[in-house]
């Protein structure tokens, strides 16, 4: 059973669908942050991305053939990378205190990077 799903593949056309969406939801996460709505913006930049990822690794790694141990291994890993992205949101955004400085307001951003 298990070597029955794992040796199956898409036709040629299947992977030419894929690729039709998968250009779609670029074009989407392109044109969301023109239109200058942050909420938008955050959708296409993190929800239309981790949709294009599972897209690719389900069809074009072929991880829809595996076994479900390999899904739960990237469904751990995406939960480690939300863990920490959340977990380090709070310091990344905190805009006041001793040690923050605005450059954008003083214009000293270009020294900083030399």
């Amino acid at each position: 059973m298990i070597e029955e799903k794992a040796h199956r593949h898409f036709e040629p056309r299947e992977y030419v669908k894929v690729w039709g969406v998968l250009v779609l939801l670029l074009v989407a996460s392109v044109v969301g942050p023109m239109l200058e709505i942050p909420w938008l913006t955050l959708i296409t930049a993190f929800g239309i991305a981790v949709v294009k990822t599972v897209m690719v690794a389900a069809n074009f790694m072929h991880l829809r053939f595996e076994v479900r141990m390999i899904w739960f291994l990237l469904i751990m890993a995406f939960m480690a990378v939300f863990a920490f992205f959340f977990g380090m949101a709070p310091d990344i955004s905190k805009t006041s205190g001793p040690n923050w400085a605005d450059c954008m307001a003083t214009q000293s951003c270009i020294e900083q990077r030399y």
